[in-house]
């Protein structure tokens, strides 16, 4: 998606370990246009009428999802982290690792909300090492829903988790694929 691409040459700032800091407008100041403009894509790169429910992590992917959410005209789901006192004890669970914040977090699905009739589309910010993304597939093996695909608004193409999700046979379609990060540049794949 070439709006994202633009988004990301001109604002990105590019911190050590390969960090590509988005958060004035994606995952911490929001630009709600471009925001609207990767929902509309989504909904062009997954057109099936399947899809009931869009599950994504909280707290990053929350914003893509909901505009999207409104495009598919279907509930979004998060997960939460941790063990909040307002989700049930009856919820689909799994541990997740954040390379970024170094340390392992329980995500969570209220069972109310996601169940075998349902058809998933998963989306979320960024694709690293796909440690969330491997989070939001085990809830939803856990509920028996049917995975529609996942998609991604930044995927990380020279780390390992595009490969590890596309492995493993499933539908990944990411906005912009930063390839490298070379000489302070990001190329794009």
């Amino acid at each position: 998606m070439e709006l994202l691409k633009e988004k990301i040459r001109d604002t990105a700032l590019l911190l050590d370990g390969g960090i590509v800091k988005v958060d004035m407008f994606l995952n911490h100041q929001l630009d709600t246009a471009l925001l609207y403009e990767m929902g509309k894509e989504f909904r062009k790169l997954f057109p099936s009428d399947k899809i009931t429910k869009i599950l994504t992590a909280e707290a990053s992917g929350i914003a893509i999802a909901a505009v999207a959410g409104l495009l598919f005209n279907v509930p979004v789901v998060f997960a939460k982290k941790g063990n909040p006192k307002n989700i049930c004890k009856d919820a689909y669970t799994a541990d997740v690792y954040s390379y970024t914040k170094q340390e392992s977090k329980q995500i969570r699905v209220s069972k109310e909300y996601l169940s075998a009739s349902d058809h998933v589309l998963i989306l979320d910010d960024f694709l690293a090492n796909g440690q969330a993304v491997k989070g939001l597939l085990e809830i939803v093996k856990q509920s028996g829903a049917s995975l529609e695909g996942i998609g991604i608004a930044i995927e990380k193409g020279f780390q390992e988790g595009g490969k590890l999700i596309r492995d493993m046979g499933i539908r990944l379609e990411s906005l912009a694929i930063i390839e490298e990060i070379k000489d302070g540049e990001i190329v794009f794949r």
